[in-house]
């Protein structure tokens, strides 16, 4: 059973934020070839958490505290910056700033 993907920007972003849902954003991960692990999906999830609460994508270096998670360890599991594919795969707006 294969998903429609919605409509999505240059970078690979949703055009709408209200298309995303889990199965989408999963979807999203495998057609870019990005493997999602459970660590990786529970990160997109406390993304999405933290967006909810403040509506902002938070800084890495804030993500990192509040998911109590060494940067460099994101930086490990997602092998790129992590909050492009974190904010990306959770159908959340770009991050701003250095990412």
């Amino acid at each position: 059973m294969s998903i429609e993907i919605p409509g999505r920007d240059g970078d690979g972003y949703l055009l709408s934020m209200d298309d995303w849902t889990p199965e989408i954003g999963k979807a999203m991960a495998e057609a870019d070839g990005v493997e999602l692990t459970d660590a990786k999906w529970n990160q997109i999830m406390k993304a999405r958490e933290y967006y909810e609460d403040q509506a902002v994508v938070p800084p890495i270096r804030k993500f990192s505290k509040f998911i109590n998670l060494d940067q460099k360890e994101l930086f490990a599991q997602w092998k790129t910056g992590p909050m492009k594919p974190i904010t990306k795969y959770g159908g959340l707006p770009k991050p701003t700033g250095c990412v």
